[in-house]
């Protein structure tokens, strides 16, 4: 792919306007099809350029889910334009999107190949911005349906990390059939597998909370061959699934009989050594039963990303961590009662003012936010934007 001075739109106008766009060069490519870096020469600044081919056949709603999020944790839709291709009626969508280096999946590969783990800090920056970038794009209604770690971008050197690729991103309608093979095999919820076409949010929950076992262990958790093998790795850790398991998964999935196997228990799936509070945030997020799961947000509010709030916690240059502690009024949605959890510290609680969290309101929002336990904010029950 040459220079070329290309009419591009920007991703938040109707306008248009000329541009050039330079030092052209192929950094991943895909079913989906080519991602390039390049520059814009007004600038000098490193953009990607992900090419796509529209099919006819295959509604592509990327372009007009990208062009709803801004968040600091989502992939910034920047500048967009069409290309023919060299065979007739080839069109290609181009998304001009934000540069960021590397793949959580590359960065956990180069631990495996040192047979290292990775760090422990890491692990939570890289999973507590995954969440928050969830919480994001679920409180405006939208579903990612294929979070992994090659869909999460980060930068080494500041640990901020960017949720990318919504090729399969849809809003999720109440009544409204989806399909059920959608989600990279290794991250796919079960009630995907079990053929349900009415799941709800809580699919993504699954997903991450499998790339959260996956950072910890230094391999994916359930890493089936094919969708039926897919199940028997998921029913080796979780045992098999009761009728009331299937029943809230599927209401339409005709009943077969498994063969009853028991669960192995979360120690011995991770071994020794590894932290507690991580393995207990795995167990909530990787249920069968998609309402028991927590909330992105719930997820976030986990004592397991506590050392994130804390002032003094550092990357290992010295450098300051991403902030976790910014949550605006609009993340916090209809959530509010986490804000103490989330915000630890008013003076850093950019929403105090549009919540008006003082005094005993303050209390009183803490209190419902714990369980007994003082652990873990108990979820919402069910997805309260699935239908959104």
């Amino acid at each position: 792919m040459a220079n070329k001075r290309m009419r591009i739109r920007s991703a938040d106008t109707v306008f248009s306007h000329q541009m050039w766009l330079i030092s052209f060069k192929v950094v991943g490519t895909g079913s989906f099809g080519v991602v390039y870096k390049a520059k814009l020469s007004s600038t000098g600044e490193c953009i990607a350029i992900k090419k796509v081919l529209q099919n006819k056949r295959y509604k592509n709603r990327e372009l007009q889910v990208m062009r709803m999020l801004t968040h600091k944790n989502v992939i910034l839709l920047k500048f967009f334009f069409f290309s023919s291709g060299e065979k007739k009626d080839q069109l290609y969508l181009n998304l001009i999107l934000e540069y960021m280096p590397v793949t959580v999946h590359r960065v956990a590969r180069q631990y495996s190949k040192l047979q290292k783990a990775m760090p422990l800090l890491y692990v939570k920056l890289y999973t507590f911005q995954l969440f928050r970038a969830l919480a994001y794009v679920h409180n405006i209604g939208i579903c990612h349906r294929d979070v992994k770690p090659q869909n999460m971008l980060v930068d080494p050197e500041t640990a901020v990390l960017k949720l990318c690729d919504f090729g399969s991103a849809k809003q999720l309608i109440i009544g409204e059939k989806n399909t059920s093979y959608i989600c990279s095999r290794y991250y796919r919820a079960p009630e995907l597998i079990f053929g349900a076409t009415n799941y709800t949010n809580s699919i993504d929950v699954w997903s991450a909370g499998t790339v959260l076992a996956e950072l910890l262990i230094g391999q994916p958790i359930f890493p089936g061959d094919s969708t039926i093998d897919q199940l028997v790795e998921i029913i080796k850790v979780l045992g098999t699934p009761t009728k009331e398991h299937i029943q809230q998964m599927n209401p339409n999935y005709k009943e077969q009989s498994f063969p009853c196997v028991k669960g192995c228990p979360w120690s011995r799936v991770f071994g020794v050594g590894t932290c507690p509070k991580a393995i207990e945030l795995v167990s909530l997020l990787l249920v069968y039963t998609p309402s028991d799961r927590p909330t992105p947000l719930s997820a976030c509010a986990h004592t397991f990303f506590d050392d994130l709030r804390a002032t003094e916690c550092k990357l290992p240059s010295g450098r300051a961590i991403p902030s976790c502690t910014d949550f605006s009024a609009e993340e916090l949605g209809n959530e509010k009662q986490l804000a103490p959890l989330l915000c630890p510290r008013l003076s850093e609680f950019s929403c105090v003012d549009a919540l008006s969290i003082t005094g005993s309101t303050l209390s009183a929002s803490l209190s419902r936010s714990m369980p007994a336990s003082n652990k873990f904010p108990p979820p919402n029950g069910t997805d309260t934007s699935a239908g959104l």
